[in-house]
């Protein structure tokens, strides 16, 4: 179907609309197609993606995530909702991580695809971009970065080479543990994942005058930081 898949921009990335009647493994071959004849135009860039015009689950994102990865050399940085405030602010959070990989292998970035639950722990030397939720009883460390794009909720230990100058970021903070380099956070609110928020407020952890600080994401906030 020639406009089962229709790309489109938007200032943080690209709006992918979908077909909402035609099945989803042909909707997976005509999305192949699509960003196989829109390689040469995307190149390597990093960019967000949203997905319209139909429900998905969350196997069928990642299966689509796949079949643009395995098709053109575009990083999908993370699923937003093009036109959220909340959403804009943190994929300029996300920019701000270096996963260019130039000048040295520790440059470099990773994604995890999926949720963190209890007694899982995800450990590594670049920064990271997580898919999903980090339950309580997980841990995510990282000598670098941490995203989290979902629900922070267990423990996250970035900088783990001992430099402060790292962060953690997530679009709902509430963790059980939390250190940046040497300096530790013990947040004073017990984690509830299953609380239902009208609006969440993406939040970023750096350390500022020798403590960590935890503020809300936000245009000034990027600016100022020293990431």
């Amino acid at each position: 179907m020639k406009n089962s898949v229709i790309i489109k921009s938007f200032p943080n990335g690209i709006v992918l609309h979908l077909d909402p009647q035609l099945p989803f493994e042909e909707l997976l071959d005509n999305i192949a197609v699509k960003f196989k004849e829109s390689s040469s135009f995307f190149k390597d860039a990093k960019m967000a993606l949203s997905l319209k015009g139909r429900n998905l689950t969350e196997t069928e994102e990642k299966l689509i995530l796949d079949t643009i990865s395995q098709n053109s050399s575009l990083s999908i940085v993370c699923l937003v909702g093009e036109d959220e405030e909340t959403d804009r602010e943190f994929v300029k959070a996300i920019s701000q991580t270096d996963f260019s990989g130039e000048g040295s292998s520790h440059n470099e970035g990773q994604f995890y695809k999926g949720t963190l639950k209890n007694g899982q722990i995800l450990e590594t030397e670049s920064s990271i971009v997580i898919l999903g939720d980090v339950y309580p009883g997980s841990s995510v460390i990282s000598a670098r970065d941490i995203i989290v794009l979902g629900g922070l909720y267990g423990e996250a230990y970035a900088g783990g080479n001992g430099d402060c100058s790292h962060y953690v970021a997530a679009l709902e903070m509430s963790p059980e543990k939390l250190k940046i380099g040497d300096f530790k956070y013990h947040s004073k609110e017990k984690s509830n994942k299953w609380s239902i928020k009208p609006k969440v407020q993406p939040k970023i952890a750096y350390v500022k005058n020798n403590k960590i600080v935890m503020d809300s994401l936000t245009k000034e906030l990027l600016s100022d930081l020293p990431i």
